[in-house]
């Protein structure tokens, strides 16, 4: 599960190489929706900068993280990897709209509502699977969720599905490749707890 990320200025500067072989006019929507994102915490309901596809490539824009739900103010932020398929609310969207969500680091909380950080101790920015669908006031997007790994299972049974960099233009423009993505292992993160006292002995 994922309910909280923090991009920052470092974040932006990874997704900018990312977009440099769109053609010019889709890198200018780019370099625009780029110059929008500042160091702040992200929550569900709010807007946050995603790679997307356009005119066979990648490219940046902004959109609500959230679909809304069936009861009233509820918002589906997250969707299983394994089933998100099967399901009519994710379905079409995992076919033909996915997207990736880019964060220096995301949060998550342990049975005790204690916090953890996780971020790629091999790089500025991880890259989280994810896809998207329009409604009357936008695109919404929601991001995938896997089986925790050895990393993260200690805090939290599931986390977002991390793509390399390598994977990020296949997963959101190769169908075929894309449906070999949806079932990977992500890779090892590192953790900082506030909760966990270091010993110095």
């Amino acid at each position: 599960m994922c309910g909280r990320y923090y991009v920052d200025d470092e974040t932006a500067r990874e997704i900018e190489k990312l977009v440099r072989q769109a053609d010019r006019a889709l890198r200018q929507e780019s370099i625009m929706a780029l110059q929008m994102i500042s160091a702040k915490e992200v929550c569900p309901t709010q807007m946050a900068p995603v790679l997307a596809g356009k005119g066979g490539a990648v490219h940046c824009s902004w959109q609500k993280w959230g679909f809304p739900g069936f009861q009233g103010k509820q918002v589906i932020f997250n969707a299983r990897c394994e089933t998100a398929g099967e399901k009519p609310l994710f379905g079409d969207s995992i076919r033909h709209s996915r997207i990736v969500v880019p964060a220096a680091w995301f949060y998550e909380w342990n049975r005790r509502k204690e916090k953890s950080t996780f971020y790629r101790k091999d790089a500025p920015v991880l890259f989280m699977a994810g896809c998207c669908r329009q409604y009357e006031d936008g695109a919404h997007f929601v991001i995938l969720t896997t089986g925790a790994n050895a990393s993260v299972k200690p805090v939290h049974g599931r986390m977002p599905l991390i793509l390399e960099q390598g994977e990020v233009a296949p997963w959101i423009l190769n169908d075929r490749q894309a449906e070999g993505i949806l079932h990977k292992v992500p890779c090892l993160l590192g953790r900082k707890s506030d909760y966990e006292q270091l010993c110095l002995f």
